[in-house]
């Protein structure tokens, strides 16, 4: 066997090798990122349903009760998913054609950013509450708007 020919075949090995330790550890990142977003997706699983309102029952006789249970956007249920609250006037503005509203920028901060609400978040039936109130919903990317229904703005 020549030079070259031995040249050839370290260079063959050398890549072969290459090849399979970097499939290697592939196959390893992929295994540790979906082991690490099955246990994120069953703690939200587990965590988000307890963030929804009247979980302890409080408001449960009120006469508007049923109503906001039953309160949806075109994103699905209002209560289900997110604690909605009344908000001031100066809080909210209509322009353009769209809601903006003022929340937190995460749960409990007193740091407030005005968000754009999407149209499918607007309530379109009767405001029964006669306050403007909006539900924010908190993730990792930020917050956006699950409902918004508005008020007289007076």
């Amino acid at each position: 066997m020549n030079l070259y020919q031995q040249s050839a075949d370290l260079v063959a090995n050398i890549s072969r090798n290459l090849l399979a330790a970097a499939r290697s550890d592939i196959s390893s990142l992929i295994v540790r990122w979906s082991s690490r977003m099955g246990l994120i997706a069953a703690m939200a699983l587990v965590v988000l349903p307890a963030l929804g309102r009247d979980v302890d029952g409080r408001y449960k006789e009120s006469p508007l009760h049923g109503w906001f249970e039953h309160l949806a956007s075109g994103k699905g249920l209002c209560c289900s998913y997110a604690d909605g609250y009344a908000i001031q006037d100066a809080d909210w503005e209509s322009k353009d054609g769209h809601y903006h509203v003022r929340v937190p920028n995460a749960p409990n901060s007193e740091n407030m950013v005005w968000v754009d609400v999407p149209d499918e978040a607007i309530i379109t039936e009767p405001n029964r509450a006669g306050r403007t109130m909006v539900w924010p919903l908190y993730s990792f990317g930020g917050v956006s708007i699950r409902c918004f229904m508005p008020g007289s703005m007076t």
